[in-house]
């Protein structure tokens, strides 16, 4: 079978490179070098085409291929038999594989004429990660096997993957973030093998783990919005264990790229910078585990595999390989630098990234406690919502003050009157805002010093991004686009960073809300009954019914008059599919900024002409995704590469020197 045979090729293709590179790349060897490229793009090209072959076989409704007989059906629409690839696990499995090599590729190509000895070790790395998905893929997650007799018509997704457009964006999404970090563990192996991690070889590895950071924050935001519109539950956030599996490494990356800083501003942190690298990769295959193995309950979870045991020992390669790096070669990595203040922005880097690493560890333990009890004392006991929140709320609120504290520090030893000038006016908008919102009828310490948080950290952030570009507009005398575009240009990721943390600040101030001031309800109303919440008036009208080529559906008829008066029809439904012996409901989700109604029908009976109803009201929970602008606008112009000519003079620094700051003086000052 060509899809199978594709993905023998790519195996063995991987193993050649990963065996080429890093033996290559230890010896020094810049002859292997265009070998490994070469293995990379032949990996590349077999993920890529055993995905096609398997599309197409979905396409054709092929069920003579086991993984079609398990998630095709010929009712189902034609976008969702394709997004059926990454449905189940050995789909979801090859589809990891293409993505890896798709990452590996452009990675490849982009450096292909720099650090030919790094590169090597990078990339002999990353392939060696390769061979086990490509194993996977052959072995314990084969999708290819043969099916006899070949069955008439297959039963289709799971109805939960087919119920909503955004089960097209949110995985890939994920994927994304997750095999996206295997491109900077692969450069910190090389730079720890290397025993150096200059700035030409820092810059690659803080840009791709921005680009990797930005799919997977994409991927939870989604996943969020996913579960807030498709589970009827009236949430968008559980700390479900595979939740908490793609939260880890974001954790974890984003410690990562507020450590990079120290690292090239005050060559400090370099072996801690490495390990939040190593550490990030480790936590997104221990999320794969929890995913794919089945020792979750979840919704997002498949089911029990056979693959558990070889990501098991997966892990434990990667543990050993990891620490014992850091223990034989972070000697190496020593710092040039040290820490000359308390009271400076490299001190409150350092906090930030421990309150990180402190929430990683919370979530972590909470994830895995369950499982390690039940292994060692043979009880089963539950961590749910009250624990996690208990023990991150409060970090979370940390990482915020240190979001607008940090950008006000200055770098080095601080002038103390200068930093009271500068934290004065935020502070006291912080204070005022608490303030006007207790006096609104606003209660609850943490909702209402989030609010303050918020707005301490939002005037900040605006200053620095305002100051430069009004400096340019004073001493240059440019037009504001001009000012703001050249401003932005030269120091990207300053731009960047502070814009991503106006997303991060609405989507802590979205959460607080809607967590802090929900409303609910619930009931069961005849034709024509009437329920109150908050404000609305919801009236059933009945019950309607229809018919989709893939499923049928039973939906409730509401008018809901708002407290403005505005009089909308809404419909919650149930949909059923035939090869599902529950409905799967949708919630109707009457949209503002200011809140969402959302009604969830629990039951309905023709009979007795009535029906149930769950109903909340989420003050500002729209803007978790409204958000999303935001973060990655914020994240491209971060990750947006310099002009070449830039490039080439960081290629050429000596790696104990600082980089110059971009802008002009003033900039600087502002930076």
């Amino acid at each position: 079978m060509l899809g199978y045979g594709l993905v023998l090729a790519g195996l063995a293709f991987a193993a050649f490179g990963a065996i080429l590179g890093l033996v290559g790349g230890m010896r020094r060897n810049d002859a292997s070098y265009p070998w490994v490229l070469r293995a990379v793009w032949g990996f590349a090209a077999c993920m890529i085409g055993s995905n096609l072959v398997m599309v197409e076989a979905l396409i054709n409704h092929d069920f003579s291929v086991k993984y079609v007989a398990q998630v095709g059906s010929r009712a189902t629409p034609l976008i969702y038999t394709i997004v059926s690839l990454w449905s189940a696990l050995e789909g979801s499995i090859l589809f990891w594989g293409l993505i890896m090599g798709v990452y590996l590729a452009a990675f490849a190509w982009v450096h292909r004429k720099e650090h030919a000895r790094y590169m090597q070790l990078a990339l002999g790395t990353m392939l060696a990660v390769g061979v086990f998905f490509a194993f996977l893929i052959a072995g314990p997650a084969n999708p290819w096997g043969a099916v006899s007799p070949v069955p008439a018509d297959g039963p289709g997704p799971n109805p939960l993957l087919q119920n909503h457009f955004l089960m097209i964006i949110h995985p890939p999404m994920l994927y994304a973030g997750y095999v996206g970090m295997t491109v900077p563990f692969g450069v910190a192996v090389a730079g720890l093998l290397r025993g150096e991690i200059g700035e030409a070889w820092m810059a690659p590895l803080r840009r791709w783990t921005l680009i990797a950071w930005m799919f997977l924050t994409l991927g939870i935001v989604l996943g969020s919005w996913w579960a807030y519109a498709v589970l009827g539950w009236g949430g968008y956030w559980a700390w479900d264990p595979v939740e908490n599996a793609s939260f880890l490494p974001w954790l974890t990356a984003t410690a990562f790229m507020h450590s990079t800083m120290v690292q090239e501003r005050k060559r400090m942190l370099k072996l801690w910078t490495l390990s939040l690298a190593l550490a990030s990769f480790v936590l997104t295959i221990l999320g794969t585990f929890m995913t794919r193995s089945g020792i979750f309950n979840s919704v997002h979870s498949f089911t029990q595999s056979d693959i558990g045991p070889t990501f098991l020992v997966f892990i434990a390669v990667l543990l050993v390989v990891c620490i014992g790096l850091l223990a034989t070669r972070g000697h190496l990595l020593a710092p040039e630098g040290r820490l000359s203040s308390l009271m400076s922005r490299e001190a409150s880097i350092l906090v930030n990234n421990l309150v990180f690493v402190a929430i990683t560890f919370t979530v972590l333990l909470g994830t895995l406690y369950p499982l390690v009890s039940e292994a060692v004392r043979g009880i089963r006991v539950s961590v749910g919502e009250p624990y996690f929140n208990k023990m991150a709320v409060p970090g979370g609120i940390a990482v915020l003050f240190l979001m607008g504290v940090g950008p006000v520090l200055p770098w080095g030893t601080p002038d103390k009157a200068t930093l009271r000038r500068q934290f004065l006016i935020p502070a006291a908008v912080g204070v005022a805002i608490t303030i006007a919102c207790y006096a609104a009828g606003l209660r609850g310490v943490y909702p209402l010093l989030t609010f303050g948080l918020a707005g301490f950290v939002t005037l900040i952030t605006l200053r620095e991004l305002v100051v430069p570009v009004r400096v340019r507009m004073t001493e240059r005398k440019e037009g504001f686009v001009t000012a703001l575009t050249t401003a932005t240009s030269k120091a990207r990721r300053r731009f960047g960073g502070y814009v991503v943390h106006l997303g991060i600040v609405i989507i802590i101030v979205a959460v607080a809300a809607s967590s802090a001031y929900v409303k609910h309800t619930s009931g069961t109303l005849k034709k024509d009954g009437t329920m109150m919440l908050d404000g609305y008036q919801l009236k059933y009208l009945g019950l309607s019914s229809g018919e989709e080529p893939h499923r049928t559906y039973v939906a409730a008829r509401l008018e809901v008059t708002a407290p403005n008066g505005d009089v909308t029809e809404v419909r919650p439904r149930m949909n059923y599919y035939e090869r599902s012996t529950d409905p799967v409901g949708t919630p109707a989700v009457r949209e503002s900024p200011k809140e969402d109604l959302y009604i969830s029908l629990m039951a309905f009976s023709e009979t007795t002409g009535t029906a149930s109803f769950n109903v909340w009201v989420f003050p500002l929970v729209g803007w978790i995704w409204y958000s999303l602008p935001l973060l990655m606008l914020g994240t491209l112009i971060a990750v947006w590469p310099a002009r070449r000519a830039a490039v080439l003079r960081a290629d050429a620094a000596p790696v104990g020197a600082a980089p110059p700051l971009p802008g002009t003086d003033a900039e600087r000052g502002a930076a």
